[in-house]
């Protein structure tokens, strides 16, 4: 399932080798003695963070910094809301050099969150502008998305499966098409209306309103495989640093999320 999140690709923590490999580092108790097995299995057992392994609640903490270090980056693009453009082509480089890397760099990781954050608070201030108070309610969306998806994975009333994800890829591929196809009728001009293809209307529906819902089932999704991939991961013992790599899935889908959001809303709007 970790294929499904290009930040959760290339980690061999989330992997199927992974388990072989922490099944070969597990010393083995054959050549001992009773009274060796005795005094071994009578020691307390070590927490994930002495043997440097990822557990929930590490993971959660990473995630917290990192949102934390993000909301303040969203400050400073609300302040200075010039400095957009260069944050999202910064945050866009650094993006793509974190999902390659194979071992996750927390330095990298929380200067991503701060730039995305930049981005992210300079997006808000402008359709804030245009649309007053539809930051709170983009940010009210996305609690709730997150809260409701949450909820219904930990108590396991959904959960990825191998065909769900075959069709969310397809999703994905298709929206993605459409949504550079869209970029460049936009930026070339032959399509003139605020939200290019998506101010379009089909039986008075505008499109870009029947494609947002869809993107945001598609976003909840992709949070379900990202929790499924911090479930792996902790259950298969991988290294406490990959903790790092879930925080950064994570941000990358509710960021993703909230714009949507964001969008969805001034559509309705407009």
């Amino acid at each position: 399932m970790a294929l499904s999140n290009p930040a959760f690709s290339n980690s061999p923590a989330f992997s199927t080798s992974a388990v072989k490999a922490a099944q070969l580092s597990r010393p083995t108790t054959g050549d001992l003695t009773a009274e060796q097995l005795t005094e071994l299995y009578s020691q307390p057992s070590a927490t994930p963070a002495q043997t440097d392994r990822m557990s929930y609640e590490d993971t959660i903490v990473k995630i917290v910094v990192s949102f934390a270090i993000l909301l303040g980056g969203a400050a400073v693009g609300w302040v200075m809301p010039v400095l957009l453009l260069p944050a999202m082509i910064v945050g866009f480089i650094l993006a793509l050099v974190n999902i390659f890397k194979k071992k996750p760099s927390p330095a990298l990781i929380l200067i991503y969150a701060a730039v995305q954050g930049v981005f992210v608070g300079g997006v808000t201030f402008f359709f804030e502008t245009l649309y007053p108070g539809i930051a709170v309610q983009a940010v009210l969306g996305t609690f709730t998305v997150i809260g409701v998806t949450l909820a219904l994975f930990a108590s396991g009333k959904v959960r990825a499966s191998k065909k769900a994800t075959k069709v969310f890829l397809i999703a994905m591929v298709g929206y993605l098409v459409f949504s550079v196809l869209n970029i460049i009728l936009m930026v070339t001009g032959v399509n003139d209306q605020p939200f290019g293809m998506r101010s379009a209307e089909i039986f008075g529906i505008p499109l870009g309103l029947i494609i947002g819902v869809l993107v945001i089932l598609l976003a909840a999704y992709s949070l379900v495989l990202d929790f499924d991939s911090i479930k792996t991961g902790v259950q298969r013992g991988a290294p406490r640093i990959y903790g790092w790599t879930a925080a950064f899935g994570i941000m990358v889908t509710v960021v993703w999320l909230y714009l949507e959001i964001l969008r969805l809303l001034a559509i309705l709007r407009d």
